[in-house]
């Protein structure tokens, strides 16, 4: 079969490899649409500590049961909520599994989905509806972080939300928050094809190289703040002002991963009454969630660019690039 292989540093090439074998709790699932994350982009640079080479990526994907091996009928529509968890840690044992103490994924720890057929467990298949297509069926992993993040922040309808980054996981968050009743969605973002997008999807746009974020947040919430702040950005200018624009006893919440410490103003904090939220993957139920709130009609197949696999290294150097590109999918079938 052919499958796009991380070999290195900056190196991926289409490949052919054997077809998966199979064990009985198992089945094998033909891969339609496979699409790049930031994980994947730490892989292709050589930057991700658990991803080794050769390794085929992907954790986001949507495809067919070819062998259902008595879980499902063949043909069967899914998507895949990629983690890998342990059982036995305090975690596991506590109902999180997806916050296991050594989590790993499909696509990093082990071969994922960009491929032509992919390996998974039967209990880890999200069965998707029939009229759903395929390249919306491999957003629903992404979908599924935004879900659970607007979950863990205890958002109400009627809240004003800010969301920082509009990237992927910016837009999902965004677009959930917004069906769940937000009163307003303000995107900041500094990328103008990203900020030009979250515009036509009706969310208010601000661009903090020619905006006072802080200034216009609070002009936008009658000088009250905002309810909820989203920091999907990860970046130190970002968690500067987190504390300034979100109300008293407001909520911000960590979605992107930041790879160093960054500065905070813990006095705001502890003044304003803030909380401070954590949220990580999904659990399945998010899927289910994003499953329903994709049939609500927002319009995600915008945010997605298609490429052939013999396009591989075009692909990653795009997103890793700045390119016009918000969701980058490999098409298989």
């Amino acid at each position: 079969m052919k499958a796009i292989v991380y070999h290195g540093s900056n190196n991926v090439s289409l490949d052919n490899v054997p077809v998966p074998e199979i064990k009985a709790n198992e089945v094998l699932i033909k891969v339609h649409y496979a699409g790049i994350c930031g994980s994947d982009l730490n892989i292709y640079v050589g930057a991700h500590p658990r991803a080794k080479a050769p390794l085929v990526p992907g954790h986001e994907f949507s495809g067919v049961i070819e062998e259902g091996n008595g879980h499902f009928a063949k043909g069967t529509k899914v998507t895949v909520r990629p983690l890998i968890s342990c059982g036995h840690c305090y975690a596991c044992e506590s109902g999180n599994s997806h916050v296991c103490a050594s989590l790993k994924l499909y696509g990093i720890d082990t071969d994922g989905g960009m491929a032509e057929y992919v390996k998974v467990p039967a209990d880890v298949v999200h069965v998707l509806p029939d009229n759903m297509p395929m390249t919306i069926g491999a957003f629903v992993e992404p979908l599924a972080v935004g879900v659970h993040a607007v979950s863990r922040a205890k958002m109400q309808a009627g809240d004003s939300v800010v969301v920082f980054g509009a990237g992927t996981i910016g837009f999902c968050v965004a677009s959930v928050a917004a069906t769940c009743g937000a009163k307003q969605v303000i995107i900041v973002e500094t990328n103008p094809f990203r900020l030009g997008l979250a515009k036509e999807a009706g969310f208010i746009a601000i661009n903090p190289a020619d905006t006072n974020v802080v200034d216009k947040v609070l002009e936008l919430t009658g000088g009250t703040g905002a309810d909820v702040v989203f920091d999907c950005a990860a970046h130190p200018s970002v968690a500067a002002v987190l504390t300034k624009l979100v109300r008293v006893q407001g909520t911000i919440e960590i979605v992107g991963s930041y790879k160093k410490p960054a500065e905070m103003a813990l006095l705001d904090i502890e003044f304003k009454e803030l909380t401070i939220v954590g949220t990580r993957v999904y659990v399945k139920r998010d899927f289910e969630t994003a499953i329903k709130l994709i049939q609500a009609g927002f319009p995600y197949e915008r945010l997605i660019t298609v490429y052939a696999p013999e396009q591989a290294k075009e692909g990653f150097d795009i997103c890793l690039n700045g390119g016009n590109v918000i969701k980058v999918m490999y098409q298989f079938s």
